[in-house]
């Protein structure tokens, strides 16, 4: 019997013994300083009972000893009914884990979910930074958890490859690069673009305080700085077919897309599908020009389109200029529209900061007025910004952390700390190479994952690489000791070994928190939250500890209690690595 059907077990006598099926039954983990497996919150439950908490939990649990065999005992505290279940109870909770080999995970078939997720996005004007970073691993995590939920999931990006911001670095490399290309230089193509576009910035601030000495207004400066004109000139060019314009637009966007990819295969993370904004910030004119002929939307004077949002407590939204040409939210509109033609999905899932909140309130609006029937099952995955302890990141300035540095420094840094702590002994040097690369990235992405993605947060590079704490270097050598213990073993293990065996208390905290995981793996999906998979992770990971530093595991007398305590280890291991793998974690097998 599983604890889920314990509950129901429980549910049921008390539903009896008050005749009652309505009752609002409570449970709750039994707090650290009393002895309990499982607490009822008995206060609800007085108005049925008319008798006091006390009196009223004594009844219950004279009833449930009687009618439900895996309680052996209990107590009471006030309003609060603790239940002690019986030794062979989370005997065959560790037993049914066990033989369960993927434990928590649920296959898709062809009549599952689709989640369409977007996430990454990037502009073709610069590198990937460090909020690039924590979009691309909370959408690349989201995606494996809802797989891992049983559902088919499709991962895209939109690229925005077109725009002012892009031709500024173009007309920056036109007029400064002297024909560079990432050959040339030596540069990656998205840092070599990057480069040029806080070139432009450098120059144009710079034009900008001239025209300012010169008696203009700033606003003035801003629109007549000359690379600005350049940059307008060059997008209305682009904008025409100019093929000179075009040519050099695929040129350096072919630079940055290999960029790119260098990134995300080395933050291991994949899309099914690439988006372009040039090819989609059309997309959404004719929806508009059609639901203005039904009457959905509304003309202006001046010919732009509108929509009322007012039954969605939302202000009204341009959809069309006044000359005809779309708006973001309208490329949005069709984009969706084209995503669920591809792919006919169930829900889609945007990963974008949370800066965009009132955007996609508007958007799923427009598409619920549309009478799109999926429209409700689109969310937006809104996240938090990511500053450094020296202050926020602009780009236009050069100011943010790269991408490809923050990873090369995490990888060094966790060199450093692994000669340092003597982690490498003994291994050849392959291996030591690839733990650096596992043990870096590890830090970098569950230090970012671990954070609740609605929250704001400060990234520390000295913290993340900590191998104590709360952190990917110390779930990653729990995973690796008990590796170490498995390979230093000589037993044959399995689970017929442990008929009647007696728990310690330690053994039955880390069943209980094995038991946990198919839940905190469902709620992650239903709550978009990777950080409830990695902080479950840590709190494994750090009971395990606990238990190997109280329990001597191979160094026992009893072949009975090694043989459970590398069973038990072994199937914590394979928890952990499912566990973080889901958050794109690698887990080294020594360390």
């Amino acid at each position: 019997m599983s604890l889920d059907k314990l509950k129901n077990k429980i549910k049921e006598s008390i539903f009896t013994l008050y005749s009652n099926k309505e009752l609002n039954i409570q449970f709750q983990k039994t707090k650290k300083n009393f002895d309990g497996d499982l607490t009822i919150v008995v206060f609800p439950l007085l108005v049925v009972s008319k008798k006091s908490a006390e009196k009223t939990s004594s009844e219950i649990a004279i009833c449930l000893k009687k009618n439900v065999s895996e309680i052996i005992d209990f107590n009471i505290v006030g309003g609060f009914l603790n239940l002690i279940f019986s030794n062979n109870f989370w005997l065959t909770q560790f037993k049914n884990i066990y033989d369960d080999k993927n434990y928590g995970i649920k296959i898709a078939d062809k009549n599952s979910d689709k989640y369409v997720v977007e996430y990454s996005s990037p502009n073709t004007n610069k590198p990937l930074h460090l909020g690039h970073i924590r979009n691309i691993l909370l959408g690349h995590s989201i995606s494996e958890i809802l797989k891992a939920n049983g559902n088919n999931v499709v991962k895209v990006q939109i690229i925005n490859d077109r725009g002012i911001h892009i031709c500024k670095s173009m007309v920056s490399w036109k007029k400064f690069g002297k024909g560079e290309d990432p050959q040339s230089s030596n540069i990656k193509g998205d840092h070599l673009v990057g480069k040029y576009y806080v070139k432009y910035n450098t120059v144009y601030s710079e034009q900008v305080n001239d025209l300012v000495k010169k008696g203009f207004s700033l606003d003035q400066a801003e629109k007549q700085a000359p690379i600005f004109l350049e940059a307008q000139n060059m997008l209305l060019k682009w904008e025409s077919g100019d093929k000179e314009i075009i040519d050099l637009w695929k040129k350096m966007n072919n630079w940055v897309y290999d960029g790119f990819d260098q990134t995300y295969s080395r933050l291991n993370v994949s899309f099914d599908k690439n988006y372009y904004e040039s090819n989609t910030f059309l997309l959404g004119k004719n929806i508009i020009e059609d639901g203005l002929k039904k009457n959905i939307f509304y003309q202006k004077d001046d010919k732009s389109v509108w929509v009322s949002l007012s039954k969605y407590n939302l202000d009204d939204k341009i959809l069309l200029r006044a000359d005809g040409t779309s708006v973001y939210i309208t490329q949005d509109i069709g984009t969706a529209v084209q995503r669920h033609d591809d792919f006919s999905f169930t829900n889609m899932i945007y990963t974008v900061g949370n800066e965009q909140n009132h955007h996609f309130k508007v958007l799923f609006s427009i598409l619920d007025l549309l009478s799109y029937d999926w429209s409700s099952n689109c969310k937006h995955l809104s996240y938090g910004m990511v500053d450094l302890p020296s202050g926020k990141m602009k780009s236009r300035e050069g100011t943010v952390v790269d991408a490809d540095d923050l990873m090369s420094n995490l990888v060094n840094n966790a060199k450093k700390i692994s000669q340092d702590l003597g982690k490498t002994k003994g291994m050849e040097q392959n291996e030591i190479d690839s733990l650096y690369e596992t043990v870096g990235l590890g830090a970098l992405k569950y230090f970012i994952l671990k954070v609740d993605p609605h929250k704001n947060m400060l990234f520390n590079t000295e913290e993340s690489i900590d191998f104590n704490g709360n952190t990917g270097p110390f779930i990653q050598y729990t995973y690796a000791r008990i590796q170490s213990l498995l390979r230093n073993c000589n037993y044959q293990l399995s689970v017929d070994f442990c008929d009647y065996y007696e728990l310690n208390s330690s053994e039955k905290n880390l069943i209980k928190i094995m038991c946990k995981f198919p839940n905190i793996l469902s709620d992650s999906a239903k709550q978009l939250n990777p950080s409830l998979l990695a902080n479950y992770s840590y709190e494994l990971s750090k009971e395990f500890n606990q238990f190997y530093q109280s329990y001597p595991i191979l160094n026992n007398e009893s072949k009975k209690i090694i043989i459970f305590r590398l069973v038990i280890s072994k199937k914590i291991s394979e928890i952990i690595k499912s566990s973080m793998s889901l958050l794109g974690i690698l887990m080294p097998d020594k360390m």
